[in-house]
Order: structure tokens, then sequence, then C-alpha cells
């Protein structure tokens, strides 16, 4: 197969660990004869001292004619500590799943054996865990209208969905759960909020086309409990962009490491696959960030095009990396820690 894929490295670590998921996918070509061709564009900080832009219009025609999008990470300290900024970096994430049309962020969660014990909750309460979000993206409180009044002594966030998001994501939702565990979660605040009130009802006129699916309904605040109780209870939860955006995080830690979780996000035509932790610009340069979550994400994006022996290899390289202890100081816990790029060419090597 061919697959030409946009490659926006971003910021901080972002291009370290993407020149590892590069390495890693090259690797899979050579083994199972695709070409790829990488086609790398600016994001975030970067574009921003670039260009005065972070997501410029031709990194969006790039991402458009290509067949997905590899991403590495955004954000700068210089932004995150200057509320007066009126240009940042973060406005090019929101812009670009805009423009892509990428409303659902598929977020999993799973646990890796070697490294149950690492966990920050006991081995009993994570053991089998497997579970995937759904993340609405392209809608709520982060799209809605924002402003100051009264002379900026109030400030206002309005979280607005219609029928046809909850919808779509919804779909998405229950179709996933169709080739999983065929349970699907709609986390809401129906109890409170109007918006939760229609995602709850929308989901529930839509049970009859899955009959299938076993469908629970709950609070956001008891989801954030039940994770860190039983995490393995879960399968496919679907929830709006700001609870997603909270939720995610919490459980993404339970595998051991927020730098081992990959993520995509999809839309009807454009497809992004990024790991979910953030720039990390402590980090930058030291070659001591942990590069599996993008080459997981990598996995992601070659069985998104229905290459799953290739997805399957990486997976098995990097829990065999796991295993071997070839992991970076994150994971090292007192033992022998390897560099990012040290981790990179254990994993093609093995591939």
């Amino acid at each position: 197969m061919k697959l030409n894929i946009a490659l926006l490295a971003g910021d901080g670590i972002g291009p370290e660990v993407i020149d590892q998921a590069v390495k890693v996918s090259d690797a899979i070509a050579t083994r199972f004869k695709h070409e790829i061709t990488w086609k790398p564009a600016l994001t975030g900080a970067a574009a921003i001292d670039a260009v005065g832009e972070p997501y410029p219009d031709e990194t969006h025609d790039i991402c458009v004619a290509s067949d997905a999008v590899l991403f590495g990470a955004i954000g700068h300290p210089r932004f995150d500590n200057d509320p007066t900024a009126t240009v940042r970096p973060e406005q090019g994430l929101l812009k670009m799943r805009k423009k892509l049309g990428l409303f659902a962020n598929v977020r999993p969660t799973f646990t890796f054996p070697s490294l149950l014990d690492k966990s920050p909750l006991k081995r009993e309460r994570i053991e089998g865990t497997d579970l995937v979000f759904l993340r609405e993206l392209t809608g709520g409180i982060y799209f809605g209208e924002k402003g100051r009044r009264d002379g900026g002594e109030t400030a206002f966030d309005n979280c607005v969905y219609t029928r046809a998001e909850v919808q779509r994501i919804a779909v998405k939702g229950f179709e996933l759960a169709m080739t999983r565990g065929k349970k699907l979660c709609c986390v809401d605040k129906a109890n409170v909020l109007e918006t939760s009130r229609l995602w709850r009802e929308t989901v529930q006129a839509m049970e009859k086309d899955y009959p299938e699916v076993e469908v629970s309904y709950e609070f956001v605040d008891a989801v954030a409990m039940r994770l860190v109780q039983w995490p393995n209870s879960y399968d496919v939860l679907i929830t709006e962009n700001l609870f997603g955006d909270i939720l995610t995080d919490e459980a993404s830690v339970i595998s051991g490491s927020m730098g081992l979780m990959p993520s995509a996000s999809v839309g009807t035509e454009n497809a992004l696959f990024e790991p979910i932790h953030g720039s990390y610009p402590q980090a930058t340069g030291l070659n001591i960030a942990n590069p599996m979550a993008t080459i997981l994400s990598a996995a992601m994006l070659f069985e998104h095009f229905g290459l799953n022996e290739e997805g399957k290899a990486i997976r098995a390289a990097v829990n065999a990396a796991l295993e071997k202890g070839m992991v970076t100081e994150d994971l090292a816990d007192g033992g022998k820690a390897y560099g990012t790029k040290e981790v990179g060419d254990w994993l093609a090597e093995n591939i």
C-alpha cells in the first residue's frame, strides 16, 4: 500500500517522539512492503514563530491532501505564562480539529502485563482494563461563545450542542461497541445541564437501532470515581468535549505512564493520530521523553487502513520492549533508563 502521511511534529518533545514513530513506521513499511511518503508541516508555537499562525493554510492543505496525519504535540511555556497573548499554539489545535472535521477523539486505555505494578492503582483493580473513550471534539464549551463583560470582571464560556452532533458521535460509539464487548456508557451531567439532557435523550432514542448493545447512563462525577475503583467494568464510553478532556487524562495514568497511551481523532474524511501527552517542554532536547505513545498512535494509523497485522507487529514490539526493560526514565523505576532515540532504534530493529 502507498500512504501519504502529513507529519506535524509541533512543539517541545513533539519532534523527538515523532522521529521515533517515523523510524518504526518505516521499519513496518519495509517488513510488509508498503511505501510511506512523509509530508512535514508546521503547527503550534513553531508555526507562530515561522509565520505568525499556529495552523497555517499551507499546513491545512498538506493535511487535506494526505491520507492521514501523524501529530506530535502543541504548547510552549511562553504562551502558557502570558494570559494576554492573543495568538496561542492551542488555537491551532482547535482550528485543525474544526477545519479537518475531526469530531471524534478515540482514546483507548489498556494495561500492559509487565507494568501492572507500576500503576498508581492496585493490580486487582486494573487487571483486564480495556476501555475506549469517544470524546466529542468539535463542539461544546471549547467552541462556544466566550468573552468578558462588566469591565473584564465577569467571564463566560457557553456550552452548545446540536442533536446532530450528539448523534454522529453516538453512532461511532454504538458501532465500536458492536465490535467489542457490546457495552456503551453515555457520560453526562443530565441532572444539572441542559446540554447533557439533550445528550441523554438523543442516545436513548438511538438504543432501538442497536438492540445488542447494553447502554448505561452515568453522571461524569460518578465515572470519575469509578475509573479509579473499577476501570475494568467499562467498555466504550461517549461524552462531550470538556468531560472527555478531563476523564481521558484521568484514565491515561491507569497504565502506569501518560507516555504509553495513543489516540486518534477522526471525521468523515480525515483522520489524525497523536499521543495523548502534551509537549513536555522541560524535557525538550534531553532525549528522555517516552516515544511509545506516539509509536502506538502509528499502530492505530496502520489499523485505520485495515493493516491490522502491521499494528499488531508494533504492539508486539512495544510489549517486548517493556518486558525487557527497554524503557525511558518514566518507567525505569530505579533501573536502567534508555533514551528516546535508543528506544526507537530498538523497536525498529525488533520489527
